[in-house]
């Protein structure tokens, strides 16, 4: 370089693709094992060619960079399939929960701009109705060639025979879009947060240089959804980029999953809390023991007992975790190597900042001195790069150059993190985000309500348990008839279990609903 010359200050060359976590490792060990899927085996080189016909299909329908493709699809190889084709087109994937309803697939696919779904058979009811009112084309997985010629809907398995494969993946740039992940605060409606190349492939290096030490001969439970991003980078992404195999298990049944898990000699278990309670209770039905090496344990705090017991019955410890969609997901752990800290969620992941926060200034952050309860405030690469269409939502998350969680902890000297409770009124069900406002919007909806207050108790078996504070018109209105209304149109984990008929709502002196009084007022007393 001359004296006269100038650094280069504009975007870089530099690329980065989820798509090499796949296409890497079919390239260098294309006979190991990657998915274990209904008493088949597929490699890693058979799963990249069928990847690679699936993108040329997907390529063919016009799909190309940063165009956003919803997918609709449970835990079976095609999600696989699916996930890895579309951003191997540089296109961004937009997965979609599985328990939706059309009306939220439908904002989904809208808020999104999604420019094609594809969904499976076993949930293209409600799908096909939301794609048809968002002018969303649709192509199918697992949909019977008869029934398909006979309904006239197309299928991705033909289309993909008749394409021609892409022969490599996209050259894209690691702060391009590669997920559109839905989530939302407790008002207004769910946003989009995006997720880079950079944000998840730095995660998946971290994992595997500090808190796991995994080897290719590891075999993964895959029980965990992979629309969630707990699964697709704890389970699928880590697994991958190392070359192990996974268990793919669409629908969690813990019989199942343990006699699954001994047979393929599973030596990972990556889970929510009510899949630990749930193993637990079908080890008292089935002798078989996977030769698990080690747990991992994410979305919700996992009750002490819960962890004493399982590693005393299935002989592996539980490392906890911490993290959020706009974190790609992991912010702390307890790292395998180290001996858990229970009730923790254990240290900040390299190259992560995590500090606590004063909760009560909103305008600039003021850091915490260890052991000070306050907000969990975090900076770091693996920060999403803001929320779909929603500059001011984005902007309002973060303070100082710090995303401020909402959540609240504490942080000891050395540097473990211990989660206390929740700025905002989040409710988690079975690890599962439920947000009250978008429930009382549908209580609002019924002709007999007044107004609604819903929120989350304490539950030994679910975490939190969904409950509703309703005013009804009259008396005509009963508790059963609302619990059914709101589970017609919403999706399963978000409807409330138990509806209290109220005259009012405790409020505060801004008209708020002081919602921490009904928590208290409805909890259930404490068993003897």
């Amino acid at each position: 370089m001359t004296a006269t010359s100038k650094l280069y200050d504009g975007p870089g060359y530099a690329t980065m693709s989820i798509a090499a976590i796949l296409a890497e490792t079919a390239h260098r060990q294309p006979e190991r094992p990657a998915l274990h899927f209904m008493g088949h085996t597929i490699p890693y080189g058979a799963l990249w060619d069928q990847t690679r016909a699936y993108a040329g299909a997907l390529r063919e329908r016009g799909i190309g960079p940063g165009d956003r493709v919803a997918i609709v699809i449970p835990n079976v190889p095609d999600f696989v399939r699916v996930y890895y084709a579309v951003l191997s087109l540089g296109a961004v994937v937009v997965p979609v929960h599985l328990l939706f309803k059309a009306d939220e697939i439908e904002y989904v696919l809208r808020d999104s701009g999604a420019k094609l779904a594809v969904v499976a058979a076993p949930v293209l009811e409600e799908a096909a109705v939301a794609c048809a009112r968002a002018q969303v084309p649709l192509t199918t997985v697992l949909l019977p060639e008869a029934i398909a010629a006979e309904k006239g809907i197309l299928r991705l398995e033909a289309e993909a025979a008749a394409a021609t494969p892409i022969e490599r993946y996209a050259s894209t740039s690691p702060l391009d879009a590669a997920t559109v992940l839905y989530t939302s605060g407790t008002t207004g409606a769910p946003k989009g947060a995006i997720g880079t190349h950079l944000n998840m492939i730095e995660q998946v290096n971290v994992a595997l240089i500090d808190t796991f030490p995994m080897t290719c001969d590891e075999v993964v439970f895959g029980g965990l959804p992979l629309f969630h991003i707990f699964g697709q980078m704890a389970v699928l992404n880590v697994t991958f980029r190392r070359g192990g195999s996974i268990i793919l298990l669409p629908k969690f049944d813990a019989v199942e999953a343990i006699e699954l898990m001994a047979a393929y000699g599973a030596t990972v278990f990556t889970a929510v809390p009510t899949m630990y309670i749930g193993m637990l209770q079908a080890a008292e039905q089935t002798d078989a023991r996977p030769p698990l090496n080690f747990a991992v344990s994410g979305g919700a705090a996992l009750p002490v007992a819960v962890l004493e017991r399982f590693q005393e019955v299935f002989g592996a410890p539980i490392h906890e975790g911490y993290g959020l969609t706009e974190t790609s997901p992991t912010v702390s752990f307890n790292y395998v190597g180290r001996t858990p800290r229970p009730g923790t969620v254990g240290q900040p992941n390299w190259g992560v900042d995590v500090e606590i926060a004063d909760p009560e200034n909103e305008d600039a952050i003021v850091l915490l001195p260890h052991g000070e309860l306050g907000e969990i405030v975090v900076r770091g690469y693996n920060l999403f790069a803001g929320y779909l269409g929603r500059p001011d939502a984005t902007e309002a998350t973060f303070t100082d150059g710090w995303f401020r969680t909402g959540d609240l902890g504490i942080k000891d000297d050395d540097d473990y993190i211990t989660i206390v409770d929740r700025k905002k009124d989040m409710i988690v069900r079975n690890g599962y985000n439920v947000y009250p406002n978008e429930v009382e919007q549908v209580l609002l909806r019924h002709p007999g309500v007044v107004n609604a207050a819903v929120f989350g108790v304490a539950h030994d078996t679910h975490g939190q348990e969904i409950h509703a504070a309703v005013i009804p018109h009259d008396d005509a209105v009963d508790a059963e008839e609302l619990i059914a209304f709101v589970r017609d149109r919403i999706a399963a984990y978000k409807f409330p279990r138990v509806v209290h008929l109220v005259t009012e709502l405790p409020v505060g002196a801004s008209g708020k609903v002081l919602k921490r009084e009904l928590v208290v007022r409805f909890q259930p007393a404490p068993t003897a």
